[in-house]
Order: structure tokens, then sequence, then C-alpha cells
């Protein structure tokens, strides 16, 4: 069976790749290396001995993702990342993630229409949720209420996507909310490669520790959290590519999609991390207070009953392992994929 997977070079794509090769599946990946390296995929065909067949393009451009399922018609689903996510940006440049994140995502639903490619694993996220209420988070929480242009992205395709399906009754959809994915494969060849100064927390502390940022900041330290600092549900990229898996399998063997969260259910607050991340590493970590981030929520951990449920799935590493495994790609490879 050939799985079309769109990003397939990004941090959660690599990942999520060489757990479909794994497998047994036949991968093929669209990428535009706007934020990933093709090194990654050239590990990842290390890693498992399989080959990876690379498209590299822009899910905007029509004529080139016609192509893509043109020349590979065994195409049986679609696992789409491919999209800009960084919550901060997303403030600064909401058009660029419209276009990318919305009208990429549209015509990709076109052609996989046109291609009668009709199971579609989108990668959604926790940030539709925007502030909740109250924690842990369950897929009935109410959503929309969406802090930044990175989260109104990812709500509008989930409502995209329902519209589409209910008009194309044979169309069907797992749609996967996520919290926060951390870490690296064990084998420290494939991890998260930021392009600048991270956005995501681990990455930053990762950093820090090299040597290659002096300090980390830490996005406001007033919260109403039980040491002021934002609470997360980190989850290891590893469990998270293998619920991706579960989820492919489960859409195949049903007459509807779903949607879920995938998470631990456990929060950790950013103090919490760096304290754990000393721990595991021996390596203090050197931090400053500063002002709240535009876009950010106080805390957000899911309830991963659904998901345990549906996808007979669970997060099996710990926060430990996590970091652990971080440090390892990173100091492994301080420059990302650029060593």
């Amino acid at each position: 069976m050939k799985i079309l997977v769109t990003g397939g070079a990004g941090y959660i794509g690599s990942h999520t790749v060489l757990s479909l090769l794994e497998a047994g599946y036949k991968v093929v990946v669209v990428d535009n290396f706007s934020n990933s390296s093709p090194k990654a995929l050239e590990r990842v065909e290390d890693l498992t001995g399989c080959e990876i067949l690379l498209c590299e393009g822009d899910l905007t451009e029509r004529s080139f993702l016609r192509k893509v399922f043109s020349d590979h018609p065994e195409i049986s689903a679609v696992i789409h990342f491919a999209a800009f996510k960084a919550v901060g940006e997303s403030t600064i440049r909401p058009l660029s993630y419209y276009h990318n994140n919305v009208s990429g995502s549209i015509v990709l639903l076109e052609e996989m229409e046109s291609a009668q490619v009709r199971n579609l694993v989108f990668s959604s996220s926790c940030t539709v949720y925007g502030e909740p209420e109250n924690v842990p988070i369950s897929e009935d929480f109410p959503t929309g209420k969406v802090s930044s242009p990175y989260g109104r992205t990812k709500y509008m395709m989930e409502g995209i996507i329902a519209d589409h399906s209910s008009a194309n009754p044979a169309f069907k959809s797992a749609i996967l909310r996520y919290f926060n994915p951390a870490g690296a494969h064990s084998s420290g060849r494939i991890g998260e490669d930021p392009r600048g100064v991270p956005d995501n927390l681990v990455p930053f502390v990762c950093q820090v520790a090299t040597g290659k940022l002096e300090k980390l900041k830490i996005f406001g330290g007033d919260y109403p959290t039980r040491d002021g600092t934002a609470v997360r549900d980190y989850l290891h990229v590893v469990d998270l590519a293998e619920a991706h898996l579960r989820a492919l399998r489960t859409l195949e063997g049903r007459e509807k999609g779903f949607v879920c969260n995938l998470g631990t259910g456990r929060g950790a607050s950013v103090l919490e991390v760096i304290a754990a991340f000393e721990r595991a590493t021996g390596i203090r970590i050197p931090y400053e207070i500063v002002d709240r981030r535009a876009g950010d929520v106080t805390e957000a951990w899911a309830d991963p009953a659904y998901a345990e449920d549906l996808l007979n799935w669970k997060a099996r590493r710990t926060l430990e392992e996590m970091l652990t495994d971080a440090w390892c790609w990173q100091s492994g490879n301080p420059n990302g994929y650029g060593d």
C-alpha cells in the first residue's frame, strides 16, 4: 500500500515516514523544504533500508500536485503535515499562514478527489481549543476561540474537511489534535531542526545546552499555574508517529472518520521541563523570564482516553526520555541537518 505524506521531511513527518516504512508501507513524500531538509529523508532511508519516493514541490501548485497523483496511481491515503506552524510568527505573517495552510490544503483536497483518493489523516492541533476553561481537554470541548492565526488555520481546515466529508460520503478523515511534540528518534539521526531561533521550548533548551544560545527566554512567569509558567502536554515524537500509523489503520477499517486528541494526559510547566532536562543531562540551563508571548495559552493538556479506546494507542515514553532523546539528537547534530 502506498501512502502520500505531505511535509514528510519535517520534524513529525520524518518520524512518521520512518514508522510507515518499518510497517511495510511504500511512501511518497511531498515537501518544498521551506522548513526542512532532504537530509532527514536520506537518514530515514539509512535507518530503514527502504526507498522514499520524493516529489519536491509546493502544495499550492495545482499542476505539481496533479502530477504527483498521476505518477503514483497506487496512492490510497494521504497523511497531511505540510504547514507553517510557529504560533508567534503567525501573528506577524498571518496572510502567509492562510495561503500556505488553508489554500494549499484545499488544493490537496481537490486533487485527492480528482484522483479518487479518499482517506486523509490530518495534522491538527490543540490550538483549536484556544484558552480552555479547564483541563484536561477532551474532544467535546468547544473549539474556535483560537489565540493565533496558526490556530485559526487549523480550526478552519477542520471545518473545511468536515464540510467536504459531508458532501462526499466516500471521503473519510482522521483529524488528530495533538499537543506538544518533543524528543527525537533514539538513534539520534533525525530530530527537530528549527530555522533560526527555535519557537518551541525543548529545541530552545537544547540549543542553550550546546552554547549556541546564551540563555532560555521564558515567556511569562505570572500565569495562574503552580509555578507561574505555562503548562503543556509534552508528547514524544515517536509516540506521535506511531499514533499516525494507528490512525491510518483505524481509518481504513471504518466507514466514517473521527477526531481525537493525542497527548499523555499529563501537563508540565516550563520550569519543570528545565528541571527535568537538567536531571536527564546534568547540564544547567540559564534562563530569564520575559513578557508573555502573543498567542500563548495558560495551560493545555489532553484527556487521551478516546485515542486509547479508538486507536488502541497510548503514549509510552516519559518526559525524561523525550529530553534525553532530544539532547542525543542536538548534541550529535549541533547545527541540525547542516552538520
